[in-house]
């Protein structure tokens, strides 16, 4: 159901600003600020962005690609480190009074994103098409769900929930294999150790 509300849907291949941002901060915290320069002239890119501008996803694709060449780092390993790093940062713009400071563990945040972050982005950027969660299954040790995304960034997906986990002092076995073989309908496992 939720699948076919994306396909029918408008694609809007954007993403706020605030990406954007948080990477250009990791690639010059990570690399320097001669490799960010190095990126950004070589993907043909002025590297100006706001944190609520909205900005073609491509553009970071080119970015993370470049990144990828000067390092002899794969792209999906970028993206995952690069969903780490990012998950706290975005949690620190999180309102106080929101639900999602209530939550104890990865699970519970999880689900809130779609639940709450998502339906505040949208409110906010009625234009913004958030990557969406569609759940299968869940038990106290064990969550199913796919992640749907027209921009197929399920690595920075995977890094997130490790983010996450990190930030819950939580240690999760996480798998995700592709539904769909252009990546934008990926399941996640993510199962509870210890």
């Amino acid at each position: 159901m939720l699948a076919t509300r994306l396909t029918n849907a408008r694609i809007e291949p954007n993403m706020k600003g605030i990406i954007f941002t948080e990477f250009m901060d990791l690639v010059e915290q990570k690399f320097g600020l001669d490799e960010l320069d190095s990126i950004l002239l070589e993907a043909g890119d002025n590297g100006v962005y706001t944190t609520v501008g909205s900005y073609d996803h491509r553009k970071l694709v080119r970015l993370i690609t470049q990144l990828s060449k000067h390092t002899g780092i794969a792209p999906e390993d970028l993206q995952r480190v690069f969903g780490q790093s990012v998950f706290k940062n975005l949690y620190n713009t999180l309102p106080n009074n929101s639900s999602l400071q209530d939550c104890k563990t990865t699970f519970q945040f999880i689900k809130l994103v779609e639940d709450y972050i998502h339906i505040e982005v949208k409110k906010l950027y009625p234009e913004a098409n958030p990557p969406a969660f569609e759940f299968i299954s869940e038990s106290k040790t064990e969550m199913v769900f796919d992640y749907l995304s027209v921009r197929c960034m399920s690595h920075v997906c995977f890094g997130l929930i490790e983010g996450c986990a990190e930030f819950y002092n939580q240690s999760l076995a996480i798998t995700m294999d592709k539904v769909k073989s252009d990546g934008s309908q990926v399941r996640f496992k993510v199962e509870l150790i210890g």
